[in-house]
């Protein structure tokens, strides 16, 4: 028998992601260098969700996952590791506040946007 899913499917994508994400050494914002997180355009969850439904997946077991998982890596490759930033903590909740804890697919375009702006005001205000 299989092993049931004890979290979340998405969750072992991420474990097989991560290993290859790349952060910036400070956050493209403010430019401190603590507390980094990497920030997706594009959501980890959804894409997963969305790709399952298209491709009529069921997912069901830690083996289902594991059976799709490199491949959807492989297809998602620009999502995963290219359309990304790195962010400081407090920026990254600013962008969810602002976003939503899992913003729309089709918004990355203007976190992007948003996230520009409040670089192009912090530079402005500490480096007159």
């Amino acid at each position: 028998m299989a092993d049931e899913l004890k979290r979340y499917s998405v969750k072992y994508i991420r474990d097989g992601a991560k290993s290859a994400y790349k952060k910036d050494d400070h956050c493209h914002i403010c430019e401190v260098g603590d507390d980094l997180q990497l920030h997706h355009f594009t959501g980890l969850a959804d894409l997963w969700a969305m790709w399952c439904r298209k491709n009529r997946i069921k997912i069901e077991t830690v083996d289902d996952v594991m059976t799709h998982r490199d491949y959807f890596i492989a297809q998602h490759n620009d999502e995963l590791y290219h359309d990304v930033v790195t962010l400081c903590k407090p920026h990254h909740a600013d962008l969810h506040q602002m976003f939503g804890k899992a913003p729309a697919i089709g918004s990355s375009k203007a976190q992007a946007k948003w996230i520009e702006v409040k670089r192009r005001k912090w530079l402005e205000k500490n480096r007159s």
